[in-house]
């Protein structure tokens, strides 16, 4: 048995290095070519000022810089400029650390790339599109040290700007957000921004086979479902991405985007809060049809303090009643 896994894992190995041949592909609801077929880059300035930014409905990317690889590393074909201009907001973000340098992961696939190019590009489009914010998971991965908020500082002081960042664990309204960076911190370690934990997940990613296909998308179904009438200030996010070992990330991404694509397009009414759709391989125009969904103001009021929390605890909730109660 041990002998069969370690076969296993060196035939993932050399089909991640060589790669699987395949004709890139441009659908609506799915892109694994190089570049978006159209822009989004300031889509966020027509959002009020004063809504929240969990009342926001936006699209996001898994493994936000996993292009390399081979079939069962990539998630994405574009660059990251490419998927801010897109209209991406959510970026998750994976460090490997070792002595203090923080290297781009996907798992065992190294993307050439380091965190400092990623504070780069996420500065250099805040500062070109004011109106827009972005939020980034941020984990350590291919390394267990477990220690690694000193070298994101580091690294945030040496390739952006410490001002960059929202530095509160409160959601922000747009007003606060617009030109800023919110990490989403799940490591441990001083402040730096808002608590991934903090926000209602659903990332059910493992997907042993195709036959577990409609499993998953029972799972963003039902996150998709719930995110309207859930608690207005906590942001919601749902991970349409999904790998096994049997079946790798552009597999997935080809049907689940399918069926995304074909529940968003049969909504009629888009005064609603679907809140953060991440995705693998995403298209023009299914980002163009996920920041179609807005809060009307009468929505927004009579829904934005939901008195009854999902998956919050009430202990985070007063603690930032507390906080807002004090800072006012």
């Amino acid at each position: 048995m041990m002998k069969m896994q370690k076969i296993l894992v060196k035939l993932m190995v050399l089909v991640g290095v060589i790669g699987l041949s395949h004709g890139a592909i441009q659908r609506p609801d799915y892109d694994d070519t190089p570049n978006p077929q159209f822009l989004n880059p300031s889509w966020m300035a027509s959002i009020p000022n004063d809504q929240l930014l969990s009342e926001v409905t936006m699209p996001g990317t898994h493994n936000t810089m996993a292009v390399y690889g081979g079939v069962y590393a990539e998630c994405q074909t574009w660059s990251l400029a490419s998927q801010l201009r897109a209209g991406v907001r959510f970026l998750d973000i994976r460090v490997r650390h070792v002595k203090g340098n923080l290297t781009i992961h996907h798992g065992v696939s190294y993307q050439r790339a380091h965190f400092g190019h990623v504070l780069e590009g996420v500065a250099d489009f805040l500062r070109e599109y004011p109106s827009e914010t972005v939020l980034m998971r941020l984990k350590e991965e291919f390394s267990e040290t477990g220690n690694i908020y000193g070298a994101v500082v580091d690294y945030i002081h040496r390739y952006a700007d410490w001002d960059l960042l929202w530095h509160s664990r409160l959601v922000p309204t747009m007003a606060e957000a617009r030109g800023k960076l919110i990490i989403l911190q799940e490591f441990s370690g001083g402040d730096l921004g808002m608590c991934y934990d903090s926000l209602d997940i659903a990332d059910d990613w493992r997907v042993p086979t195709l036959l577990n296909v409609a499993d998953k998308w029972k799972s963003v179904y039902n996150h998709l479902e719930a995110a309207p009438t859930g608690n207005m200030a906590q942001i919601f996010l749902t991970y349409s991405s999904g790998a096994g070992v049997l079946v790798y990330p552009r597999a997935i991404a080809k049907r689940i985007n399918a069926q995304l694509y074909n529940y968003l397009k049969a909504k009629t009414d888009l005064n609603q809060r679907l809140g953060i759709i991440c995705m693998d391989f995403p298209s023009a125009p299914i980002i163009q049809m996920i920041i179609g969904f807005k809060l009307r103001e009468s929505r927004k009021r009579s829904q934005a303090f939901n008195p009854v929390p999902r998956k919050a605890s009430l202990k985070r909730v007063i603690s930032s009643l507390t906080e807002r109660l004090i800072k006012h």
